[in-house]
């Protein structure tokens, strides 16, 4: 079934491809700010205020937790005129919501206060973000050749990993600077500028991507949400992807969140040599990234998932084999996973385009994330009492010596290779919708 909404050489005109650039350059500026707001960066400042293990791998997926909020667009977006304005005040909020997480340090409160007060400022900042991602990633998409969107979205990724790396690695060794002088707030505080920053810089790309102001909606052409549902999850190949969304959640928040402390202190890398070895990392996705684009455009979304699942497998492999010994196989799950998300993330986002009507996209996203962050942030909190048991015996499990990021890891890889067989025997069967 191929459904066509525009006239191809409309793609090829001056306003659609200063917008396509200037998205480009927003999911660059974003990306900053995510290398920030996680991994070893945010697992230092939670340690620094005196988090556990435990709490830091929950506060950690709180990401997953946060996709609650894309729910909401669903009852809003066949009601927003202009969709810019919508996106631009929101997602710029959330950007800003960063910065304050890193300005928790210098607030005089007692630490129980701060490590109580981290959550809610990471929740309001990533309720901002995911309020809109759905309307933003169709809003940006909207001025790319459908035929094209695999290859697109792997551009774009490209040049926010090749940048990323120079972000990552400044940051990184001005952390280790700081620390260095014992003087880890500073390392904070240069944070804190540098999102400052990069939030103004995704302000302004915004402004430059081609509005889309619709007539104020009729009543009677507001689809009521019997039939949103209907064209949602009333559909079966839709529900696949879900089913598909929960499982690569829970595997992937399984261990996650727990990676960051895992590399500090068990495997007593600095956060300077972490961003070192992430750069291995971005620099296979770099290289990775086109191939996958070209791959799932000349195949399917599915297939493209399919192959980055099978490099997800082996990444929590290396994991489950990594210890301070072989503390070196960390470098082979940074590489496996950042192939991974090469070929997953456009993807799993895409995808929904193969089986749902674009009049639902927005509303199908939300539910698809919703319903697969809930089940990964439950996931977390599963996977934190056990990594608490596993330490509270020495790290010793049936007699055993293994540390619990391990034993996540292992759990990890089997619902890995289940999420693998199911987009080859489910998902891979079913009819693909082009719009």
């Amino acid at each position: 079934m191929t459904q066509t909404t525009q006239m191809p050489d409309v793609y090829e005109s001056k306003d659609y491809r200063r917008s396509r650039n200037a998205y480009r350059l927003e999911c660059t500026f974003e990306y900053f700010v995510q290398l920030l707001a996680g991994g070893a960066f945010l697992a230092t400042l939670l340690s620094s205020i005196g988090m556990s293990d435990k709490t830091i791998g929950i506060v950690s997926s709180l990401v997953s937790f946060a996709f609650l909020f894309q729910l909401f667009s669903i009852f809003v977006v066949q009601r927003i005129r202009n969709t810019k304005r919508f996106v631009v005040l929101f997602h710029s909020l959330g950007q800003l919501g960063f910065m304050l997480v890193y300005l928790i340090p210098f607030m005089p409160f007692a630490a129980d206060f701060r490590q109580v007060l981290v959550v809610p400022c990471i929740l309001v900042a990533y309720a901002g973000n995911y309020f809109v991602t759905s309307m933003l990633f169709k809003w940006g998409n909207s001025f790319v050749d459908p035929n094209k969107r695999a290859s697109y979205s792997a551009g774009k990724e490209m040049i926010s990993l090749a940048s990323g790396i120079v972000i990552s690695w400044t940051i990184g060794f001005m952390m280790d600077y700081f620390e260095a002088q014992n003087n880890l707030n500073g390392g904070f505080l240069f944070a804190a500028i540098a999102i400052l920053i990069f939030s103004a810089s995704d302000f302004v790309t915004l402004l430059l991507i081609k509005n889309e102001i619709k007539e104020t909606p009729a009543k009677a052409d507001i689809a009521p949400m019997r039939e949103v549902f209907r064209n949602t999850l009333g559909n079966k190949n839709f529900l696949s992807v879900v089913i598909l969304t929960i499982i690569w959640n829970v595997a992937f928040y399984t261990t996650l969140g727990f990676l960051g402390t895992y590399s500090i202190k068990e495997l007593s890398f600095s956060v300077g040599i972490v961003q070192v070895i992430s750069t291995a990392g971005i620099v296979a996705r770099f290289f990775a990234s086109n191939p996958f684009g070209r791959f799932s455009d000349k195949h399917s979304f599915a297939k493209g998932i399919e192959l980055a699942l099978l490099f997800a497998s082996l990444a929590f492999v290396c994991i489950f084999c990594t210890t301070p010994s072989t503390r070196y196989l960390f470098i082979g799950y940074t590489v496996f996973q950042a192939i991974c998300m090469a070929g997953l993330n456009s993807n799993m986002m895409n995808i929904v385009y193969s089986y749902v009507d674009e009049r639902y996209f927005v509303q199908a996203s939300a539910i698809k994330n919703c319903i697969g962050g809930l089940c990964g942030f439950a996931a977390s909190f599963v996977a934190g009492e056990l990594l608490d048991y596993v330490q509270a015996n020495g790290n010793m499990i049936f007699g055993i010596h293994i540390y619990g990021q391990q034993l996540l890891a292992l759990i990890t890889t089997v619902l890995v290779v289940l999420a693998l067989l199911y987009t080859h025997f489910v998902i891979g069967k079913q009819k693909v919708m082009k719009q």
